[in-house]
């Protein structure tokens, strides 16, 4: 074997080794489907573990120190329906309406307080391991040049 064949040879080896990173598509679908099991399963988990209260319709909110009684943020929005079915081609009463509606959703957020139960350390490990490994297989899969 001359010495340039031999040459040749470990070129398309070398080649043929740095491509092994590459995958199947069925292996490549087995990672994605893997991975968002296992994000579905942790977020599942973890949304078992968090108590959610919102006290919305009971206290209002504050808005630098004024405060707002929840039933008052109802009043732009029943402005901007009147005023959508007196003109409803009219462009600012769309706006006034979406603008009211986004004003009730900010109130609705503003007022939800999250509560994470007390867990294990290995329930909160195995939460973490779940969710960012399988969105870690995901991303893996994603953003895999092919």
């Amino acid at each position: 074997m001359k010495k340039k064949d031999y040459d040749n040879d470990l070129h398309i080896h070398i080649h043929a080794d740095s491509d092994s990173s590459s995958s199947s598509p069925l292996k490549e679908l087995g990672l994605f489907l893997g991975g968002l099991a296992m994000l579905v399963a942790g977020l599942f988990f973890f949304s078992q573990k968090v108590l959610v209260y919102s006290s919305f319709f009971s206290t209002g909110f504050s808005i630098h120190g004024f405060h707002l009684k929840s039933g008052m943020v109802i009043v732009p929005f029943i402005i901007g329906i009147v005023w959508l079915f007196v003109s409803p081609k009219n462009f600012a009463a769309k706006l006034y309406m979406g603008a009211a509606t986004l004003i009730i959703i900010a109130s609705v957020i503003m007022t939800t307080d999250f509560h994470l139960l007390t867990m294990t350390l290995f329930d909160w490990i195995l939460l973490l391991v779940l969710i960012f490994g399988g969105l870690g297989m995901i991303l893996r899969v994603l953003l895999t040049k092919h």
